[in-house]
């Protein structure tokens, strides 16, 4: 089975986005490792490694389908951020991104009845509801805990508690 020139685009134009947030979310990984924010950089390098695993549910997908899947070279992402929320909230920035763009995948799918991709988005779709729920509540930390040393030492730790949940669930 093919899939259309246009899904195909979308397919390696996905990939090349899926990318692009592993790289993003390394640079946040990093720059929060050198300030001392430790569990943010536990949790953003497994949102790093997440992202990649995307990628390549797309390449396998394409290349299941005998349509050779392209592999981007991917421009450098920020490194500096302002504070610990400014990078969750750039995050968050990136994944309704994606969402728009699985979205309009699954439009493009559903216009051309390419029931094979509607059905594989269908995972991207439901995972991309998790991925913004996930930064919101985030977000939320910080006008509930607050703002101060305090306060973003807790949403750290939380974030290094979801990182080793995360790791013991796999």
């Amino acid at each position: 089975m093919k899939i259309s020139r246009g899904m195909e685009n979308l397919f390696n134009n996905q990939i090349a986005m899926e990318a692009s947030a592993s790289n993003y979310y390394l640079s946040m990984a990093s720059w929060s490792e050198v300030t001392g924010y430790e569990g943010a950089a536990s949790f953003l390098y497994q949102q790093a490694d997440e992202e990649r695993q995307h990628m390549l549910k797309i390449v396998h997908y394409m290349n299941n389908l005998g349509v050779q899947a392209k592999i981007p070279s991917i421009k450098e992402p920020t490194s500096n951020f302002n504070s610990l929320e400014s990078v969750f909230k750039a995050a968050l920035k990136s994944e309704q991104s994606v969402t728009q763009a699985i979205n309009k995948m699954v439009d493009v799918a559903q216009k051309e009845k390419d029931h094979s991709s509607y059905t594989f988005l269908q995972w991207f779709v439901t995972e991309q509801v998790q991925e913004e729920t996930k930064f919101e509540t985030i977000l939320q930390k910080f006008d509930l805990i607050g703002r101060d040393k305090i306060a973003i030492n807790e949403i750290d730790r939380q974030l290094g508690a979801m990182a080793t949940q995360a790791t013991n669930a796999a």
